[in-house]
């Protein structure tokens, strides 16, 4: 019996170095203990692509008018999906991100901690261009190859959102691959009171770099319209601006501790509490506040 379902929406096989990253990345997770992959959605490629690497494929998914999948709809599958295999843990994931075992173990060991809550991590980047090779040891050289280039992703943007099978029943109808929707899944667990777990100290999750020729016009997801009806649907800018530093927790060494006060965070429990004293200021006006470096790029801007 399974401990997670895990699931993604992953992208067409059609680019050589999207496929290349998206193979490597879902052959490291069915190589863990303890978890199903659920691969969904109708891309070209991603039917023989299941088949190919030996994990479930389930095609019909709710999308959206441009045709990316809902996120609501993808949990909703997942939770099914559970549901028959008794799996206890739900974790949606991007599909350039390579898993190895410290994040199952990380998931057995949260679990027996806490009833609800949801985990994540900060990412580590990483520039790969072939398939990567998965015989014994694999782990200790990919280990040793990310650490040389040294690109610890900083704590905005989450990749991956583990949680028990409860959580997590009322998603707004966001779109997968646009801005938006992570920072409001981190935003929903602290309206709950759930625990916000940041595991970076105890997993090393790895995201194999790549470029936006798969998006319209080849520009991020920023700057997509399905990202502005995600921020529309997450209650506003202030809900999309939660990350990894309003995690509640750290993982360090199988126990949950209270992470650190560094500045940037010092900085973003000063802004939340502003927010909620002067909530009847403009949201920009409290971010240029505990933000100066930001506003000051956008001043030079217009002055540009």
């Amino acid at each position: 019996m399974p401990l997670i379902t895990l699931f993604s929406a992953p992208k067409p096989f059609t680019n050589p170095h999207i496929a290349v990253i998206q193979r490597n990345a879902i052959r490291s997770w069915s190589l863990l203990p303890d978890v199903e992959v659920v691969l969904i959605g109708k891309e070209e490629g991603l039917a023989e692509a299941a088949q190919e690497l030996g994990v479930k494929h389930v095609p019909n998914v709710a999308s959206n008018k441009s045709g990316p999948p809902l996120i609501m709809s993808m949990v909703e599958i997942a939770r099914d999906a559970s549901q028959r295999s008794n799996s206890d843990l739900l974790c949606i994931i991007n599909t350039d991100m390579i898993l190895m075992p410290d994040f199952a173990q990380a998931a057995k060991q949260v679990i027996k901690l806490k009833d609800k809550f949801v985990l994540l991590s900060q990412r580590w980047d990483y520039d790969v261009i072939t398939p990567l090779d998965f015989n014994a040891g694999w782990e200790l050289g990919l280990r040793e190859s990310v650490r040389k280039q040294n690109q610890l992703h900083r704590p905005a943007g989450s990749d991956f959102f583990l949680f028990p099978k409860s959580c997590y029943t009322d998603i707004p109808h966001f779109t997968i691959g646009r801005a938006g929707w992570d920072n409001w899944m981190i935003y929903k667990a602290r309206q709950e009171k759930w625990p916000v777990i940041d595991c970076t100290p105890s997993v090393m999750i790895v995201h194999q770099n790549h470029d936006y020729s798969h998006l319209p016009g080849g520009k991020s997801h920023y700057d997509h319209p399905d990202t502005t009806q995600n921020i529309r649907l997450a209650g506003g800018h202030a809900s999309i601006r939660y990350t990894i530093l309003d995690s509640t927790h750290q993982l360090l060494d199988g126990q949950l501790v209270h992470p650190k006060m560094t500045r940037p965070r010092f900085m973003r429990n000063v802004e939340l509490v502003l927010r909620k004293i002067f909530f009847f200021l403009p949201e920009s006006l409290v971010e240029n506040i505990v933000r100066p470096k930001r506003w000051k790029k956008r001043f030079m801007k217009l002055f540009k």
